[in-house]
């Protein structure tokens, strides 16, 4: 259970719970907090709500701003003790004392989403109340946001557990209350799942529990706070893809039985005008730096673990040169799925090692993810990612000899 919990209108039972993780969300979390109270008002009137924060001990005025938002349904604060953070131990909280509420239905939004509506708060808790176990929201995105995702997040876990869920990672949810126990007693709950793995934990687990999965289209962009995208890079992929990894060995014998991919039900297709997506600007010069460096660092373990087929493969990519530039998808599939193999194998630091060396060579992907789409829609660009996922999941029996 959280350290520090304040839950001055006493509520003991809630039919729906809506969490909003943070830390040092002071200027933020009033809006969130109005716009979460306004959609469960204006959707769910008929049934009991709270909203709770779950927050890391923040300093500047989180917790009071959350308080004095003008809202009228019932609030909970809870918070980690000093110094613990990582929204991951948040969602546990939530988690935990969704339980001890008996809700129906959980819910989170992220604290700093500066358009989040009323709406998305329906397209997140209705679905549920309609049958669905989990939700996973799709926000409108430019094709070279979250290139995780697109690279690997998406065609792993689509190939491993056979459902088509476009954003695994969105960060934001909703799920049947009566699934929190799968989460609580989950066996992989580490450093990573506590920090940025969390949101493909989320989702990875959901889609083990065989519950009805559904993506809620929210038909906007997600706009946060502006920030640099390669500011932690290396630890946040490094988190996301040991959960990744981690899952596999748990829930290996069932992807082991899948062998294909189904299309996943969509929730709020009707009358929803899309919106632009913000562009992203890529670095190519950059990407094709850091690529080229990991030779001097890596190359060995990369001959190690890929063997000297995909180590002669990288040498002719390197030669290549920027302008003809081209990792193959079906050389990328084959290094994700070697890595997930070695990283089974090996312990605790050499995972770190193996993790760091995978980094340089997704940095390859995404060049050439962003040299072959540079021309195509948005559209013309999702159905080359469909395409990409195809190819793993084609190539899905080379994982047998894991």
């Amino acid at each position: 259970m959280p350290f520090y919990e304040e839950n001055p209108n006493r509520i003991s039972q809630a039919d729906i719970v809506v969490g909003i993780p943070s830390y040092h969300e002071a200027e933020a979390i009033g809006f969130t907090t109005e716009q979460v109270a306004k959609g469960l008002t204006k959707y769910f009137g008929d049934l009991s709500s709270v909203i709770i924060n779950c927050d890391n001990q923040s300093h500047d005025g989180t917790k009071e701003a959350f308080f004095s938002a003008d809202c009228r349904v019932p609030r909970i604060y809870l918070s980690t003790e000093g110094g613990v953070r990582g929204k991951g131990r948040n969602v546990r909280n939530l988690l935990e004392k969704a339980r001890e509420l008996g809700a129906r239905v959980v819910a989170e939004v992220e604290a700093d989403i500066r358009n989040l509506s009323p709406r998305w708060i329906q397209n997140l808790v209705q679905p549920i109340l309609n049958g669905a176990g989990y939700v996973s929201p799709i926000y409108v995105r430019h094709k070279y946001e979250a290139t995780l995702t697109t690279s690997i997040i998406y065609p792993l876990t689509r190939c491993l557990y056979g459902r088509r869920v476009r954003q695994p990672s969105s960060g934001d949810f909703g799920l049947r209350g009566d699934l929190v126990d799968s989460y609580l007693q989950t066996d992989v709950w580490t450093e990573s799942v506590e920090q940025f793995g969390i949101d493909v934990w989320m989702t990875t687990i959901a889609l083990n529990a065989r519950v009805p999965i559904c993506q809620s289209v929210m038909g906007s962009p997600k706009l946060h706070r502006v920030k640099d995208p390669y500011a932690q890079l290396s630890v946040v992929f490094r988190q996301i893809v040991s959960t990744i990894f981690d899952l596999m060995q748990i829930y290996e014998p069932f992807w082991r039985r899948v062998k294909w991919s189904k299309p996943t039900i969509l929730f709020g297709v009707d009358n929803v005008e899309v919106e632009t997506p913000i562009p992203v600007e890529v670095n190519v010069n950059r990407l094709h730096e850091r690529f080229l460096e990991g030779f001097d660092q890596y190359s060995k373990t990369w001959e190690a673990v890929y063997g000297s087929a995909v180590s002669n493969k990288l040498q002719e990519i390197r030669s290549l040169g920027l302008q003809h530039f081209s990792l193959p998808s079906q050389t990328w599939a084959r290094i994700l799925f070697d890595t997930a193999r070695a990283y089974k194998n090996v312990g605790a630091q050499e995972r770190t090692g193996l993790l760091d060396a995978l980094l340089p060579l997704y940095l390859g992907k995404v060049l050439t993810f962003v040299k072959k789409t540079e021309r195509m829609s948005i559209q013309q660009t999702e159905e080359y990612v469909e395409n990409e996922c195809m190819i793993f999941e084609e190539n899905k029996p080379y994982l047998a000899t894991m």
